[in-house]
């Protein structure tokens, strides 16, 4: 099986008929209560970005990034579960093209992570999609927000932030101006026997995980 085989099975092919996907320049938000599954939907999109031969860049203000990786490894040996691939040689191959930062919110802010990322776009790494994990969106200044939504737009990315919050009310999650900066929310959901992903902003509808892999699926 090649990637474009395994690009059209990926996980996030049941997340695009909602229309929550996002187009250059563009970000989307997804919000959960702390521990119900954020950072396996945020390495499914990165994951995703990579079997198209694109670059991402993964920022984690809460966990290290060896945790992060061992994210990416456990989620890619799940999607090519079913699937006759040689986990290792993929590996070696996708995540080459994956940039993994670690940073605490307390000494970095969002515009020091655009710097950043500037600094490694000048270095030569091409960069597409970027993930913004754990970064606590209360304390985030709007003009902050402005400069980080400003440099995806004029390098037409597109970025997924994750942020702790229980509410399913866009209202609730936050402050109108900062809401506003992003252009797709999706909530994650506990039901009876599993966990969904509804979406509140650009699209509609909901879709399942797996219980056990945290997968997106039918």
């Amino acid at each position: 099986m090649d990637k474009k085989e395994l690009l059209a099975s990926s996980p996030v092919r049941f997340f695009e008929p909602t229309g929550a996907a996002l187009e250059e320049g563009e970000i989307g938000l997804l919000t959960a209560k702390k521990g119900l599954g954020k950072t396996s939907i945020l390495v499914q999109f990165g994951i995703d970005t990579l079997l198209k031969d694109k670059a991402i860049v993964h920022v984690s203000f809460n966990q290290k990034s060896e945790n992060v990786i061992t994210w990416y490894s456990s989620v890619l040996a799940e999607i090519c579960k079913s699937h006759r691939v040689d986990v290792d040689e993929l590996s070696d191959e996708l995540f080459r093209n994956r940039t993994i930062l670690n940073f605490n919110q307390d000494t970095f802010t969002l515009p020091k992570v655009v710097n950043t990322l500037k600094a490694l776009k000048d270095n030569g790494i091409k960069l597409e999609t970027i993930i913004v994990d754990d970064l606590d969106l209360l304390k985030t200044e709007v003009s902050d927000l402005n400069c980080f939504c400003d440099f995806i737009k004029e390098e037409k990315m597109t970025a997924w932030f994750s942020y702790n919050s229980e509410a399913s009310d866009l209202n609730q999650i936050l402050p109108s101006e900062k809401m506003a900066k992003f252009n797709s929310v999706a909530h994650l959901l506990p039901e009876t026997e599993s966990v969904s992903l509804s979406i509140l902003k650009k699209g509609e509808g909901k879709v399942k995980l797996n219980s056990k892999t945290l997968l997106m699926t039918k």
